[in-house]
């Protein structure tokens, strides 16, 4: 068995740890971010126009989010690297199925999926890292497929590493972002900035991305 790269082993560790204070903060964080909700029923809703396959949230921590999925009418599951948040994902949402395993090698066959959840659950990777996902997140989604991707966005500034209360974590230019996506074999549907609320150090950066119609995306 491969062995995962050092910053996968101590994201998971680092998150282990602070599941139990990282759920309590998590629960219910929706129901004040109204703009946030609106762009996840905006996937919800590109999801059964476009494809019938399942949603998988990929970083699902906790599962609150998961569950929100499932709320709107997907038949979504979660994945997370952390088996501390999988376990308290399945004690609050027992009805909901969540496994541990990394995002960016999904046990699922090609074209699997109608749709992915990426909720702030690749702000720990490396820049250099990152094309890879996108790679995996494409080989997953059948054509048309939806992709719903949030980050912490980089304003008029350069991508930069920051202090994130978990471990260190990047901010990213959406158009940087974008061109990633694109590269990896999806279309822009929408996107939105959402400005930081009381509490929030950062601007709030999601796109909303379609599977390319012609197979998968370069390997």
């Amino acid at each position: 068995m491969t062995e995962s790269p050092s910053y996968l082993r101590a994201t998971a560790e680092a998150y282990d740890a602070m599941a139990v204070v990282y759920a309590d903060f998590a629960r219910g964080s929706l129901d004040a971010l109204p703009l946030d909700r609106a762009m996840l029923a905006a996937f919800a809703d590109l999801v059964r126009a476009e494809t019938t396959g399942q949603v998988a949230e990929l970083g699902c921590g906790p599962g609150y989010l998961t569950a929100h999925l499932r709320g709107l009418g997907l038949d979504a599951f979660g994945l997370d690297l952390s088996p501390v948040m999988i376990d308290l994902a399945r004690e609050a949402y027992p009805d909901v199925r969540f496994e541990v395993g990394s995002m960016d090698a999904v046990d699922r066959a090609d074209g699997e999926l109608g749709g992915i959840v990426s909720w702030y659950s690749v702000i720990h990777t490396p820049p250099t890292e990152l094309p890879p996902y996108f790679a995996e997140f494409r080989r997953l989604l059948s054509p048309g497929g939806v992709l719903l991707f949030a980050f912490f966005e980089a304003g008029d500034g350069p991508l930069a590493a920051f202090d994130h209360k978990v471990t260190t974590a990047y901010r990213w230019p959406i158009d940087d972002l974008a061109a990633l996506a694109r590269d990896a074999g999806f279309t822009e549907a929408g996107r939105m900035l959402r400005e930081p609320l009381e509490g929030e150090r950062f601007r709030r950066g999601h796109l909303l991305m379609r599977a390319a119609q012609d197979g998968p995306g370069p390997a």
